[in-house]
């Protein structure tokens, strides 16, 4: 090779020849594209259910990204971002695979007067309304941080950016890029997979059938077959694959009324099929209307009757309350006359706010989530049965026994830290493993008799692999509702709507994500796991060592080149001169 650079290079034509051949080079590059992933949480490698779901696509996948004009330095970032991300899954399958970026105001083609963003709105799509600078100064423009993927006629929005700020902060952004690849996936699978998941919502124990529920069916319209499901109805809970009544998930939200042992027996025989259970259960009587009109409530037990055969399964949701510091607010009266009241918003320690502790798929990359009225949750010690805290309290909260007096006027004075010496106390809880039966070796004659009317043969313990999602608050997943607006979105606390305290918690994620585990690929669930992590500069060193690392970078290459050309001269002259 020396040899015949050599050549080339004192040849008549060499520096042609040479140009040649770096042409050449360049294009064969071109056809032969190598990447090679040098970073620690690999950011530009695709997981393999990323890699096998684009390596079988069956027709063309287009995705629009509305992220084109002029943003701040934030929004800017994020479409820079899905444009490499995007490179990279085209890498995969270039030919099946095409993307563009496109203003939300630009005019569809063939269809005068109407933009994409008019689209977006039908699709639910939210924006951000911005101030940006431009050539004749500022101008507002709405931005709708989405990409809008199709696949054999078919269409879902990716979601990528879940906050609703105008200014996108490092940590944000740094949750954006790690489930950049988790929502493309999940977009994706949802398109290719023909039947939706089946999640029945259970009702005849006093769960909420009315407006509060509206949150629920707007976050699992699009990829569930969200149905109502009476046990004192139906003789059985169906886990059959081949069964068009099959329920992939059983969901029990704020139950109200006392459960049959024939009710939990259906339950538990589900649960023993392989049946996914999620369930959001009050314990407690405790409701914010009370505190509206007589201003106090006093907590006691609902007596589900649920203690015994969740305790079977690993957990114990007990009849207390968890307070907080870490909580959300609630306006109050501090002043004025009856005509007249002076209202300020305070902390409200009973509405506590859970942070992700970032150790599961589940409550990976997420943000806070609300919580109110919460009991408090205790393991027990399950032969086969793995459990994981979801959510557990901040460093300042405490617990109180019941039956309990909650007051309004509990917070006009500031509460005393000393009492808040808990830690981490346990609120939300995923079980999975092999479950032992509630009626094993005691299962009564008219029990057997009615499992054998259904059809079914009672079963011990669990022929499978089971799954059980508990969280000891059931208005986690139910929404406000407004007179004037109606139903809020999930998350949202009524009281604040309009004040600088208004915020939307991460309650419709949390309940997304649990599903999607309890019922998805687990290699797509698993591309939540990606940590990118943020590294930020030391202030105080760079202060200290600004001039010794401005030399660095400016000056060292320029004195390495001299000194690099020096040399060179030097070995070119005692070679010819000899």
């Amino acid at each position: 090779m020396k040899k015949l650079l050599n050549k080339i290079v004192v040849s008549k034509y060499g520096w042609v020849m040479l140009l040649v051949l770096v042409l050449a080079v360049n294009l064969l590059a071109s056809f032969l594209q190598l990447r090679v992933d040098l970073t620690k949480e690999k950011r530009y490698t695709l997981s393999k259910a990323t890699k096998d779901l684009l390596k079988n696509l069956e027709d063309d996948v287009q995705i629009d990204v509305f992220l084109k004009g002029q943003f701040p330095a934030g929004f800017k970032k994020l479409a820079n971002s899905t444009n490499e991300f995007l490179q990279l899954m085209k890498d995969r399958n270039g030919a099946k695979l095409h993307y563009r970026f496109i203003s939300p105001q630009e005019e569809i083609p063939d269809t005068p007067g109407r933009t994409y963003e008019d689209t977006l709105i039908g699709l639910g799509a939210n924006a951000i309304n911005l101030t940006v600078q431009v050539a004749e100064g500022q101008e507002n423009k709405r931005v709708y941080p989405v990409a809008l993927m199709r696949y054999k006629g078919k269409q879902t929005l990716v979601n990528l950016y879940s906050g609703g700020k105008r200014m996108i902060t490092p940590v944000e952004m740094n949750s954006a890029e790690a489930l950049m690849e988790y929502q493309f996936a999940k977009a994706l699978d949802g398109l290719i997979t023909t039947e939706k998941p089946h999640v029945a919502y259970s009702i005849g124990n006093g769960e909420p059938v009315d407006a509060n529920t509206y949150g629920i069916q707007d976050a699992l319209k699009n990829d569930y077959q969200l149905g109502v499901f009476d046990l004192n109805k139906h003789s059985k809970l169906s886990t059959d694959i081949n069964d068009k009544g099959r329920i992939d998930v059983f969901m029990i939200v704020k139950p109200t009324l006392q459960f049959s042992e024939q009710e939990k027996l259906k339950i538990d025989q589900y649960l023993m099929r392989g049946g996914k259970l999620l369930c959001f259960i009050d314990n407690l009587i405790a409701e914010q209307d009370s505190l509206r009109s007589i201003k106090e409530t006093v907590a006691f037990d609902r007596n589900l009757n649920l203690t015994d055969q969740l305790f079977r399964y690993g957990v114990r949701i007990n009849t207390d309350l968890v307070m907080d510091l870490q909580c959300d607010y609630m306006p109050f009266v501090v002043g004025g006359d009856m005509q007249n009241p002076q209202f300020e918003f305070l902390k409200w320690n009973y509405y506590p706010l859970f942070e992700s502790k970032g150790n599961h798929t589940i409550n990976k990359n997420i943000g806070l989530v609300s919580g109110r009225f919460v009991n408090s949750i205790d393991t027990i010690a399950t032969p086969g049965v793995n459990k994981t805290v979801l959510f557990s309290s901040s460093a300042d909260s405490r617990i109180i026994s019941t039956p309990a007096l909650i007051s309004l006027n509990e917070n006009k004075n500031v509460p005393k830290d000393i009492k808040f010496n808990k830690r981490d106390i346990p609120v939300a809880m995923l079980l999975e493993g092999k479950f032992t039966s509630l009626y094993r070796n005691r299962a009564s004659r008219s029990q057997l008799d009615s499992l054998a009317a259904a059809g079914s043969s009672f079963l011990p313990e669990g022929n499978g692999y089971g799954k059980i999602i508990v969280a000891a608050d059931g208005d986690m997943v139910l929404n406000d509702v407004s007179p004037q607006e109606g139903p809020l979105p999930m998350g949202q606390n009524f009281y604040t709507v309009g004040s600088q305290f208004e915020y939307q918690f991460a309650n419709r994620d949390f309940l997304l994500n649990c599903l999607e585990y309890l019922v998805n690929k687990p290699g797509i669930i698993e591309t939540r796991n990606k940590d990118i992590v943020l590294r930020l500069l030391d202030g105080q060193k760079v202060k200290e060592q600004q001039t010794t690392w401005q030399l660095i970078n400016i000056a060292l290459p320029v004195l390495l080149l001299v000194v690099f050309g020096w040399f060179y001269q030097e070995i070119r002259k005692r070679k010819y001169a000899a």
